[in-house]
């Protein structure tokens, strides 16, 4: 057994994936059906809960090289190259499906709708914050820009003690 098949995922990363999974991810959505890159794309998006969208970039090259490698064909369809998984691709799936199963049971776990639920509205928070604040420093009363300051690094300070609890 390829080592690669017994490694074990560590903490959430942003994209909780690692180099080369998209590979099986991606023969995992073709395996439920025939499917475009965009479409690829959206299907992670939606299923990470907006935490992950590759890019066409990552996508489409993937696409290219199961293609040479035997495991998807792409036929035009509708203006768009449709994927779809070729016998080959789902024997390669079958044969490092333990594998496989581990990626998608680690993409579960580190988008899981709890958690990205809450992380979402803090995100949203915080980006409310600099929208509020960015557009006003410009000519603001430096009496003010100091109290707004100490603010935020009193928030820094009291996030950071949150944290390492």
């Amino acid at each position: 057994m390829n080592n690669m098949h017994s490694r074990s995922w560590g903490p959430c990363r942003e994209s909780a994936l690692h180099k080369g999974d998209l590979k099986y991810v991606i023969l995992d959505l073709l395996k439920e059906a025939p499917r475009y890159g965009y479409e690829i794309i959206g299907i992670l998006k939606e299923r990470s809960h907006g935490f992950y969208t590759p890019s066409p970039g990552a996508v489409y090259p993937t696409l290219q090289l199961l293609e040479e490698m035997g495991y998807v064909t792409a036929n035009q369809g509708d203006g768009k190259k449709v994927y779809t998984v070729t016998d080959e691709g789902r024997r390669f799936l079958e044969e490092r499906q333990q594998f496989a199963d581990g990626i998608k049971r680690h993409m579960k776990k580190c988008w899981s709708s709890e958690d990205t639920a809450e992380m979402r509205e803090t995100m949203a928070v915080i980006g409310k914050l600099a929208r509020l604040i960015g557009p006003r420093f410009r000519g603001m009363d430096p009496d003010k820009m100091r109290r707004i300051r100490e603010v935020v690094t009193h928030a820094h300070s009291d996030v950071e003690a949150i944290l390492k609890e």
